[in-house]
């Protein structure tokens, strides 16, 4: 797939943005904070319905604004899209798809598929686990859009049964009277719904893992190929946990989270927060026998990091699609063989967007369609614009 046109209003440092594209490379060259960056994460939000940078929307309406849009023309599986995303402060975001509004946001996820690589990445393996869950969670949306939804009710759920916990905190400490019986008995149901819904997460997760497994071992072997074997796997947070194989089943995870919720249930009341669920699990990463995390050198963590974007690209075209590759600013971090070795692997890619400071830290065959982005204006006026294009694609 790619992408014909995409259109942002408001949106972080863009007050407006009408960027025509075709397939093949694009590259956008411009200072660290004059709005490349901004180019590429309007792209992810619209493939995942989040930011790769940031947790909630505030950040990316520009000042002054209550809404920024985002909206792209995209070709997909032969057929060519319109979709929209309307982010708004203090009320809930909207979306259309051909000019037709949408009954959930989720209705857009697909038509826009990419894989992201970025600085932030190195968070993937010296960060938290919410690092690596959001990873396993953002390919599967793209893959499965109905895994979306699952995500929502599951969030949902959670933010729920975690306020009862905190606000019924002192009666359920207590244990008795009616107060208590009536929390207790909200409390199972919450429950039910927690092990329902994060037993298909947990299996989707597995799912998901024993196809990437391969393909990132792979990548890693090519990028490190004197390095220790990389290995994934996935660490389910419960007392007793079952082999990694049997979690593929829902049915039997689902039995063990609501063990596992009996069996802290004093420890949540306590405590007042939510201690079960795949919101607590990890994605293990490994190099040999040691974990990546803490034991990976440098030029390794980048290696890895490189990897799972890379794994992430061959899964998508396991599945006959190809995604739009997006390259933030990552070639100036890069040694000699793994700009070589990213260049290679985007080079069959059917649309690439690049950003760069500096145009020469992009390979020769990378470089494509050249914008020049700067920042212009002062104060609370200060606006991305491109200044310049060259159409030239090199070769």
């Amino acid at each position: 797939m790619h992408l014909r046109h995409l259109r942002l209003l408001d949106f972080r440092s863009w007050p407006l943005l009408e960027l025509e594209l075709q397939p093949g490379v694009t590259t956008l060259v411009g200072r660290n904070g004059h709005g490349k960056t901004n180019v590429l994460e309007a792209v992810g939000v619209l493939s995942t319905l989040r930011s790769h940078r940031v947790a909630s929307e505030a950040p990316m309406i520009r000042t002054g604004a209550e809404t920024a849009m985002i909206a792209a023309l995209a070709h997909n599986a032969g057929r060519e899209l319109t979709v929209e995303l309307a982010l708004n402060s203090g009320r809930a975001n909207r979306a259309r798809l051909n000019t037709s509004p949408c009954r959930r946001l989720g209705d857009i996820l697909g038509v826009v598929q990419s894989v992201l690589f970025a600085p932030e990445d190195l968070a993937l393996i010296r960060g938290e686990p919410a690092e690596r869950r959001k990873l396993l969670d953002e390919l599967q949306v793209q893959r499965r859009p109905a895994h979306g939804g699952v995500l929502t009710e599951y969030s949902s759920v959670l933010r729920q049964r975690s306020a009862l916990l905190k606000s019924a905190s002192g009666v359920l400490r207590r244990g008795r009277g009616e107060g208590a019986d009536a929390a207790l008995e909200t409390l199972d149901v919450w429950d039910g719904r927690l092990a329902h819904l994060g037993a298909g997460i947990v299996a989707g997760r597995i799912a998901l893992l024993d196809e990437l497994r391969p393909l990132v071992a792979d990548a890693y072997r090519g990028l490190a190929p004197e390095s220790r074997p990389a290995d994934l796997a996935y660490r389910f947070r419960v007392a007793t946990p079952p082999d990694e194989s049997e979690l593929a089943d829902p049915e039997l995870v689902e039995a063990v989270l609501l063990a596992e919720l009996g069996r802290r249930r004093q420890d949540e009341i306590d405590r007042g927060m939510s201690l079960v669920g795949p919101h607590r699990d990890d994605l293990v990463l490994s190099l040999g026998e040691e974990p990546a995390k803490g034991f990976a050198s440098h030029g390794e963590t980048w290696s890895f990091a490189l990897a799972l974007r890379l794994g992430s690209l061959e899964l998508f075209r396991a599945d006959g699609v190809e995604p739009v590759l997006l390259l933030d600013d990552v070639f100036a971090e890069l040694d000699r063989h793994r700009r070589a070795a990213l260049a290679e692997a985007a080079t069959g890619v059917e649309q690439v967007l690049v950003t760069a400071a500096v145009g020469e830290d992009v390979p020769d065959g990378l470089r494509g369609t050249r914008h020049d982005v700067v920042m212009t204006g002062e104060g609370a006026g200060r606006h991305s614009v491109i200044t310049a294009t060259d159409s030239e694609v090199h070769s």
